[in-house]
């Protein structure tokens, strides 16, 4: 069976897995295996991270909307079906910033939508 010299592969592949493990705690920025069992999970823990961002900042959009629309006398799941009704197609992180930001404009999109609301109803 023939020798297989690595060249500079095995050392290039180690560099990159210590440089990504650099600040890790005792062995895992030190030792290869360690530190590349480590990194491995960092990257899963950063993969699912990223779409958790996601989950977080609708819900965090959905409550700030659900605050605005209590001042206003109208429940959150009515002021959205009330918005599908009235053609207005804003999406949750706008209305969240118009929640915020903008009272009065947005008392007039809960009027629309209160508006929209009772003509389905009826």
């Amino acid at each position: 069976m023939p020798r297989v010299k690595r060249g500079t592969g095995r050392r290039d592949y180690r560099r990159k897995t210590l440089r990504l493990a650099k600040g890790y705690f005792l062995t895992k920025s030190k030792l290869n295996r360690a530190a590349q069992e480590a990194v491995e999970k960092a990257l899963r823990y950063g993969y699912v991270g990223r779409r958790r961002k996601k989950r977080d900042f609708r819900s965090l959009w959905i409550v700030r909307i659900n605050a605005a629309c209590r001042t206003s006398q109208i429940s959150y799941s009515k002021f959205i079906s009330g918005l599908k009704g009235a053609g207005i197609d804003l999406n949750r992180k706008v209305l969240a910033d118009i929640a915020v930001n903008d009272g009065p404009g947005f008392q007039t999109l809960v009027e629309k939508a209160k508006a929209a609301h009772q003509a389905q109803l009826q």
